[in-house]
């Protein structure tokens, strides 16, 4: 029996490097990884015989027209952050991506947008495609043009919230990389009370989902847009486990609403884009249903805070209690 043949583009990136090793660490499928720098890829590929890395870019994806039209599962995870390319990348050579795969050998499109796009009830946000930043504007617009494709009945998407993850060989996701400064002012942070709640997912995590999906795709009458994250964490609870985790004592806090919020916006002249201070009055970024790996029966990998400001290499301080 041939192995599946999973194209996986974004590989070089954080959530890209570990879905790439679990999947090489399977070794049960062919694997055609699309990286723009191959150096940037830290990962083992010399563990499998049946993984190829490809050096392309997403604005010339036409030239892999002759690739593309063999791949049984294409996982799609790269992306334009910001800049001229958004657009082009995330919307347009998206698309072309897709209707560039055949129909009728490929068996299922597992593309990531972000759950920013969404609302509590998992529809499409409209604010995140009037005043969303260019990447969020971008996935929101895809999101909707997806399904003319040819192969849209055959698309999973996937709606990651706050991604975790990275080691040494491994990038670090920017939320993961904004933790640590985070800590740094715990001793502030921890006399303030905030009305907010999110969820997050590690990259890890993301990876053990997408490897299900790959082995067992949505059957018929069953979702095709799964948002990926960990229970529910209010911003208070974030707070004191983050408290608890570096031996801080919380002896009193201040709610800090949103009239507050504006205040100290006013007084220290903060700019603040349409999206920035729509997110600021939204607060709760929550999702139902919420995927994760315990969705499936199958180990989390990162469930609560401590775990993430463990996995983020937070060094817990039991000696302070200032």
């Amino acid at each position: 029996m041939s192995k599946k043949r999973i194209l996986i583009t974004g590989a070089s990136g954080c959530v890209g490097h570990y879905i790439s090793e679990l999947l090489i660490q399977a070794n049960e499928y062919e694997l055609f990884l699309l990286v723009r720098n191959p150096e940037k890829l830290k990962i083992d590929t010399t563990t499998s015989n049946h993984t190829t890395i490809i050096q392309g870019d997403m604005q010339l994806i036409g030239e892999l027209s002759d690739l593309l039209k063999t791949i049984d599962i294409a996982v799609l995870t790269a992306t334009a952050w910001g800049g001229d390319i958004t657009f082009d990348v995330n919307v347009t050579k998206t698309l072309q991506l897709m209707n560039l795969l055949d129909p009728e050998r490929c068996q299922q499109v597992i593309y990531f947008s972000t759950a920013s796009v969404l609302d509590s009830n998992n529809q499409p946000l409209k604010e995140a495609g009037e005043i969303g930043t260019d990447y969020i504007r971008s996935k929101y617009q895809c999101l909707q043009d997806k399904s003319k494709s040819a192969i849209a009945s055959k698309i999973t998407t996937v709606f990651p919230t706050l991604v975790i993850g990275g080691d040494n060989n491994k990038p670090y996701s920017p939320v993961t990389t904004g933790i640590t400064e985070v800590t740094k002012y715990a001793n502030l942070i921890k006399f303030l009370k905030a009305d907010g709640s999110f969820h997050f997912i590690h990259a890890k995590d993301i990876a053990t989902v997408i490897k299900h999906l790959i082995d067992h795709p949505p059957q018929t009458g069953e979702s095709r847009q799964i948002v990926l994250g960990q229970t529910q964490l209010t911003a208070n609870q974030a707070i004191e486990e983050l408290c608890h985790y570096l031996g801080k004592k919380i002896s009193f806090r201040i709610p800090l609403s949103t009239s507050l919020a504006n205040f100290i916006i006013v007084v220290f002249r903060i700019q603040m884009a349409a999206w920035d201070r729509f997110c600021m009055n939204y607060r709760h970024f929550t999702y139902h249903p919420i995927t994760n790996p315990t969705s499936f029966k199958l180990p989390n990998h990162c469930a609560t805070m401590t775990d993430v400001l463990r996995l983020s290499g937070v060094k817990p301080d039991t000696t302070l209690n200032s």
